[in-house]
């Protein structure tokens, strides 16, 4: 089974419009996965019809007993982000200023405080327009642990690949080189970078090879908005030149991609050009 991730150092780069692309040229049979889920897009273009939800909990958070507490101050004192609140009468916390450290709960003598789960995302297994299984997921407005997130739509889709002998796991990775990034990349075996061609792009997508290099796979290179700066295209290729990197190929700066994206379409099936471009990316690809 072959897992290509594809990322980039940066939001914006074209990562999503890439990946997005060679889906096109997926058997029915194998899996999308969008694990960008602190700000997933996919769905805008390949209109997935979900299957199947299920809610993601992550983290604790506490909450105080009233019947329990004996109003000792002590939640009061000890809390470093301030989130215990009082009022002259009630101790309350503060759902959003609270980190779920748990250190009210354990020095609350009266056991007062109790802990809860706390519902943070949903993930969603679906089916594209396609006719690919889609597995994805949603993180809530302002909530963490992104890469346990990641790490759980990835492992569902293994099991379903698994089950349907699916031979292509195609991922939209998150931007940037945290932890989200880290936890996509776990256990693949291929990772396709997409550079911008921009200073920053440049800047970014040197750090994500410095975070690609630690793991143990196959790693390919795409320019996109290829021709907007000439003089970081030859940079970001020379870089490249003596890495172990297979280059891909590359996406020309065009108005035609707006016009697609626009449109709501992928790129091959908006524009005929793209069906020769993508068609040899995903060969490359798949003869790493």
């Amino acid at each position: 089974m072959k897992e290509i991730v594809v990322i980039s150092g940066k939001g914006g780069a074209g990562k999503s419009t890439i990946t997005a692309g060679l889906a096109y040229f997926l058997s029915q049979k194998d899996i999308v996965v969008d694990a960008d889920v602190d700000a997933a897009d996919m769905h805008i273009l390949l209109e997935p019809k979900i299957l199947k939800k299920d809610k993601f909990y992550s983290g604790l958070r506490f909450e105080i007993n009233q019947e329990r507490c004996v109003k000792c101050n002590r939640c009061y004192e000890v809390c470093e982000f301030d989130a215990v609140n009082f009022d002259g009468d009630t101790y309350l916390i503060d759902k959003l200023s609270c980190e779920g450290c748990g250190f009210c709960s354990y020095e609350c003598k009266a056991e007062a405080i109790n802990s809860y789960e706390k519902l943070t995302g949903e993930k969603y297994i679906s089916i594209t327009r396609f006719g690919n299984k889609m597995v994805h997921a949603r993180l809530f407005v302002g909530e963490e642990n992104s890469g346990k997130l990641i790490a759980e739509i990835k492992a569902e889709a293994k099991k379903i690949a698994e089950k349907e002998g699916s031979e292509i796991i195609l991922v939209d990775g998150p931007p940037g080189i945290g932890c989200n990034a880290i936890s996509s990349l776990t256990n693949t075996n291929t990772a396709i970078l997409v550079a911008e061609s921009t200073e920053s792009g440049f800047h970014d997508i040197k750090r994500c090879w410095e975070l690609v290099s630690y793991f143990k796979c196959k790693v390919g290179l795409i320019i996109n908005k290829f021709g907007l700066n000439p003089e970081i295209d030859c940079k970001i290729i020379d870089y490249f030149s003596d890495k172990n990197v297979e280059y891909i190929g590359k996406i020309d700066y065009s108005k035609v991609v707006v016009e697609a994206l626009k449109s709501k379409k992928v790129l091959p099936e908006y524009d005929h050009y793209y069906v020769k471009v993508f068609g040899e990316f995903f060969d490359k690809i798949m003869a790493m």
